[in-house]
């Protein structure tokens, strides 16, 4: 008689087989193509509590276990003070999916709400500097971060509409801060609808929102209110209705950017100006004639 198959196995087959083309392909495809991860990697795959962060945690215990290259994993958990209710989803959820976390504490929530700064800059910086400083002490030379292609394309556009700036969000970045330590973004090629769709196929729940400042919702779809990335997300939605490649060509786009027709940039922190190099491309012997 065949072995009725645990939840755990019936989730990693749901993304060998059903969500293969959407999630396994385009994974590997980013690892591939920006190069991610390198033999003798000891790799902190950085678990928040929410889908897509679960999921990048699968995703990389499956590669681990088939890939022809040697590399270590940690998932690490960093609690910046969760309410219970949280806290206890995020362990249930880690037990329900076989993966092994290991957790560790912080009062990033405590210090954020009594700053007089932004809480949510100022929580983002802690919580991506407490990450850094405990892979660096558990032996990790990278942390792993659950940003999807829909977090790459709704960053562009929000820094253009609201920043002022075109800039995107790269695959992978050294620390400037930590030395020798490494960012990476496994998940930089699958979309955030096949994400939601993988979760609801397997009928799990992670947590959304954990911050002090949005405790009403804390397992949820789709959280963000009124903010920012929810009116872009919004207006792709719309855009996609006449146009479904209008996030490719976004993307592709930043692929492809020629600095050649840009009026500005920015590189290393310096701003640059067409101006610098536009004589240059003028035939001195031709300026009479023009």
């Amino acid at each position: 008689m065949r072995k009725e198959m645990e939840t755990y196995q019936l989730i990693e087959r749901s993304i060998n087989k059903k969500y293969r083309k959407t999630l396994w392909n385009p994974f590997i495809a980013a690892i591939k193509r920006y190069k991610l991860i390198q033999s003798g990697d000891k790799i902190a795959v950085c678990i928040s509590g929410g889908k897509d962060s679960m999921l990048m945690a699968k995703l990389m215990q499956q590669l681990q276990r088939y890939s022809d290259i040697p590399f270590d994993l940690i998932f690490l958990v960093m609690d910046p003070g969760y309410n219970e209710i949280n806290r206890q989803k995020i362990e249930s959820n880690a037990k329900l999916l076989h993966i092994p976390i290991t957790i560790f504490q912080t009062n990033i929530f405590d210090v954020a709400n009594n700053s007089d700064k932004s809480p949510c800059y100022l929580c983002a910086r802690m919580r991506r500097g407490h990450l850094y400083s405990k892979a660096k002490e558990l032996g990790c030379n990278k942390i792993a971060l659950g940003h999807h292609f829909s977090d790459v394309i709704e960053t562009t556009i929000i820094g253009m509409f609201y920043g002022s700036q075109l800039q995107s969000m790269l695959p992978k970045l050294r620390s400037k801060n930590f030395e020798g330590m490494e960012l990476i973004r496994p998940m930089y090629c699958i979309h955030e609808e096949d994400i939601l769709s993988w979760k609801r196929y397997n009928d799990l729940e992670f947590i959304q929102c954990a911050c002090r400042f949005t405790e009403n919702c804390t397992i949820c779809d789709n959280g963000g209110g009124g903010s920012k990335r929810q009116e872009i997300k919004t207006w792709l939605r719309r855009l996609k209705r006449e146009n479904p490649n209008i996030e490719k060509s976004i993307f592709n786009s930043i692929h492809a950017v020629c600095l050649d027709t840009m009026v500005g940039y920015k590189s290393k922190g310096q701003k640059h100006s067409f101006l610098e190099h536009y004589d240059d491309t003028v035939d001195p012997t031709k300026i009479d004639s023009i």
